[in-house]
């Protein structure tokens, strides 16, 4: 049956398909308390084919945010813990030798999956950070020059601890590009950590997310209508010039010895499109832009040491920009 149209000029798969990630929400909050910009976060990243880095301090339910965002979404879901140790083979897989045929056979590794949490990728050496960024770019593991390519939707949410770095190795800038956003996660407030408790008071266990009634509300049909609703979402000519203007400055910031790249602006341009499109709109405005330009850009950017000194953040120098770069009409 052709889809029908609606009153806004979307079609009948991009509403349906619209309404079934808007759902997410409710149904991850059956498991995760008050971490709705995370959840909005995963699905741009998941709209736009990107990647998202998790940075929060331990136990505020990264894990458990992931994990409940594959089940609703009824995707398969594997996790990694990453450490001095790990080797890229462990993450990408490897030939290994049957002694029954005699020959060598490839043995998936975990990032054969469609989220792949990359707990504490910090703590691994660059090597095996490498490898796993590859995979995100190339969405393929080449192993003994035979490429494989990998499942579609397929998402790295890897997460990092802000606030312990020793034994840790700090992601580059042009790998730390590679990610769509980066999304804080913060603590709860007062109420919120008071419902996690009652929960956990009442029976919860975050390890059985079928028992907490978690259930799935879209899949990969729904993402795929809804990717292509986002391809058809209008951007006008002011908007562009809108993200180049907001991503020229931060090069011009005296604040920062390295702004925002052309992949950068791009990667803005996608994630305010896609924002447009889950708020019901098939046009971008500059408000868009503005919804997504932290967790878009505040990983581009690098702070001079003596702003950093003076309690100057990313978020500050990129929301200083915001308030002064000029709003198209």
């Amino acid at each position: 049956m052709d889809p029908t149209t609606d009153n806004a000029g979307n079609t009948g798969d991009s509403g349906t398909a619209r309404a079934s990630l808007e759902a997410l929400r409710a149904e991850i909050a059956k498991a995760v308390v008050g971490q709705d910009p995370a959840v909005t976060g995963l699905v741009v990243a998941l709209l736009c084919r990107g990647h998202v880095l998790l940075e929060g301090v331990p136990g505020v339910a990264k894990t458990l945010l992931v994990r409940a965002l594959a089940s609703a979404l009824e995707l398969d879901t594997k996790r990694v813990q990453f450490t001095p140790d790990l080797m890229p083979s462990d993450v990408t897989g490897s030939l290994v030798y049957d002694t029954r045929s005699a020959e060598f056979s490839f043995q998936p590794g975990p990032v054969f999956t469609n989220l792949l949490l990359a707990d504490e990728i910090n703590r691994t050496p660059p090597k095996t950070q490498s490898s796993l960024l590859e995979a995100m770019e190339e969405r393929q593991v080449t192993v003994d020059g035979t490429p494989r390519p990998l499942p579609d939707p397929f998402l790295v949410a890897a997460t990092q601890n802000p606030v312990e770095y020793e034994g840790t190795y700090p992601l580059p800038e042009a790998q730390l590009d590679r990610f769509l956003l980066k999304l804080t996660i913060p603590l709860p407030s007062r109420q919120d950590e008071i419902d996690v408790l009652t929960r956990h008071a009442e029976g919860f266990n975050p390890r059985d997310l079928r028992a907490a009634g978690v259930r799935p509300v879209a899949g990969p049909a729904d993402l795929e209508a809804a990717r292509v609703a986002v391809a058809k979402t209008t951007i006008s000519p002011e908007i562009t010039a809108y993200v180049v203007d907001i991503c020229r400055a931060t090069r011009e910031s005296p604040s920062l010895t390295l702004g925002v790249s052309p992949r950068g602006a791009t990667a803005l341009l996608a994630t305010a499109r896609a924002w447009a499109w889950l708020t019901g709109r098939d046009y971008v405005i500059p408000d868009d832009v503005k919804a997504l330009a932290l967790p878009t850009l505040r990983h581009r950017v690098q702070l001079r040491p003596e702003a950093e000194m003076e309690g100057v953040t990313a978020d500050s120098v990129i929301n200083a920009i915001l308030t002064h770069v000029p709003v198209p009409r």
